[in-house]
């Protein structure tokens, strides 16, 4: 069942959704040459924590870190650990923080360093393939219209969309209804109404779309070995304009 959230639950929520965001920006700020990926989620850690909130992810279905962090051809779902960044590295990085009742969700992927221009690339299209499907993130559309513009976007600047994860409802739970993909047919799933929250969250790969699970059970891959970039936000749907609950400046 899809949850409506009214004001006084999305009051909550947006708090949530900032800490989220937050946690996402400091991560951002330590990827660089030198530092490991345990560092940037003990800094995680430590930032949702003082901020009187609790990692959505630590220990979620048994997952062992506050975030995932998801190196080069890492989709998502990276275990955090003794990897040090290396300079041309890009760095996903999928953050939750749950504060009163409620979750945020987010991600972005970084830079390590320069990189190459077709993995900038990468990147942008990704993060710009959101904004895409935030045209359609408006009452009267249906979640479909919103996933048929991210795959357009992605797959006309040559990049595949990843179709075995998908986006999310979010609120009382980490994952709620609907199902948000980021491929699909314009005019399906359900219609948007005021008050839904939604995780939409490209993951994009420069060859195939295939992915492969390691035998940890978590750490997703791109079967093909090229790299993979991924960038969500909370979304609230309004009767006007979406509200981008996890939206940071220059993310």
């Amino acid at each position: 069942m899809i949850t409506i959230k009214n004001e006084r639950e999305l009051e909550s929520m947006r708090q949530a959704c900032k800490i989220t965001a937050a946690a996402r920006a400091l991560a951002g700020e330590m990827v660089r040459p030198g530092v490991s990926t345990r560092a940037i989620d003990q800094a995680v850690r430590d930032y949702i924590v003082s901020q009187g909130a609790k990692p959505s992810f630590l220990n979620y279905n048994g997952f062992p870190a506050s975030a995932c962090i998801s190196v080069n051809s890492t989709v998502i779902h990276g275990i955090p650990g003794g990897y040090i960044l290396r300079e041309g590295d890009i760095v996903s990085i999928d953050v939750g923080a749950y504060y009163k009742g409620f979750h945020g969700d987010c991600a972005a992927t970084f830079a390590c360093g320069a990189i190459s221009t077709d993995a900038q690339k990468l990147i942008d299209v990704t993060r710009q393939s959101f904004f895409e499907g935030m045209k359609f993130a408006k009452m009267g559309f249906r979640v479909q219209d919103i996933s048929h513009a991210i795959q357009t976007y992605v797959e006309s600047n040559g990049f595949s969309i990843v179709r075995s994860f998908v986006g999310h409802g979010v609120g009382r739970q980490l994952h709620e209804e609907p199902e948000v993909p980021n491929f699909g047919h314009p005019g399906r799933g359900p219609r948007l109404v005021k008050g839904m929250t939604i995780a939409v969250e490209p993951m994009v790969n420069a060859g195939t779309h295939e992915v492969r699970i390691q035998k940890d059970g978590w750490t997703v891959l791109t079967a093909d070995g090229k790299l993979s970039a991924h960038y969500e936000n909370t979304v609230l749907i309004t009767d006007g304009e979406p509200e981008i609950l996890t939206v940071t400046e220059g993310l």
